[in-house]
């Protein structure tokens, strides 16, 4: 909720004035960003605002790894592999089963 009422309130301050920063990151950035995500997801201890950062680790992986794809970086994809198995490792540990499969087989599909 509290990630909720944030997101509300920084859009009502800026108001359309700039388009997210996200769009102009790297493919790499753009995995960092995932990978920063997850590691606080790691560490808090709300189960609530640990899920809202899985999905948003996984709305920037899935964006790096288009992104790499379409660049040809094998290293970034190979990064992104790796982090959807951390992802799904943690969803798992937290009883997200069926979400953690998703993630693996992500993951699966980029080798």
């Amino acid at each position: 909720m509290f990630i909720c009422v944030f997101r509300f309130k920084v859009e009502m301050f800026f108001g359309g004035i700039i388009t997210s920063p996200r769009n102009n990151l790297s493919p790499q950035k753009t995995l960092d960003l995932a990978k920063a995500y997850l590691e606080v997801a790691l560490k808090i201890e709300d189960k609530d605002i640990a899920l809202v950062l899985c999905y948003d680790t996984e709305i920037s992986l899935s964006q790096a790894k288009r992104a790499a794809k379409h660049k040809g970086d094998r290293a970034v994809i190979k990064e992104a592999a790796v982090t959807y198995i951390n992802l799904g490792k943690f969803l798992a540990s937290r009883g997200h089963s069926n979400e953690a499969k998703v993630s693996y087989k992500k993951a699966e599909k980029l080798g």
